[in-house]
């Protein structure tokens, strides 16, 4: 397995990665309307402007792109960052792939420069996130809206 940064050509396949996760892995948590709206809101196009806006990483088997994920500054601070749009395909979920993702994030310019990395975690990676040492934001355990938590790490 290689972690590269994207490239705009990986748009379409991180777009359908993204989609094929969301319906495998995330469908057990979430109705499918909301399952939709993440895939209308991932679009390429979306991927593109994600890539431009933070540090956006692939992870690949070969030629195949397997996960990715992205790390951009939060709200345009200098101080905190966040990590967005971290995706492994279900066939290689419990593999490290993700592990070495938020690894490969977390060795990046703007992990290192914030005081605070915040991430969104969905209902089906909360645990995942936590292994990897995200507290949830403010001791709130409970997900906003009963979709989301908010976790963060401190540097």
């Amino acid at each position: 397995m290689e972690i590269r940064r994207f490239r705009n050509r990986d748009a379409d396949e991180v777009a359908q990665l993204i989609a094929h996760t969301l319906r495998i892995s995330n469908s057990k948590d979430y109705p499918e309307k909301y399952i939709q709206m993440n895939i209308d809101t991932h679009s390429s196009e979306v991927i593109v402007e994600r890539a431009e806006q933070g540090h956006f990483y692939v992870a690949c088997h070969g030629e195949r792109i397997i996960g990715c994920g992205c790390i951009a500054p939060y709200w345009g601070s200098v101080t905190e960052s966040i990590l967005l749009t971290i995706f492994v395909l279900p066939e290689y979920q419990g593999n490290g792939v993700g592990r070495k993702i938020i690894e490969t994030l977390e060795q990046d310019e703007f992990f290192f420069r914030a005081k605070r990395i915040e991430i969104p975690a969905s209902l089906t990676a909360v645990d995942f996130y936590r292994k990897m040492g995200y507290a949830f934001k403010n001791g709130a355990e409970q997900p906003e809206d009963r979709l989301l938590y908010r976790l963060e790490k401190f540097r």
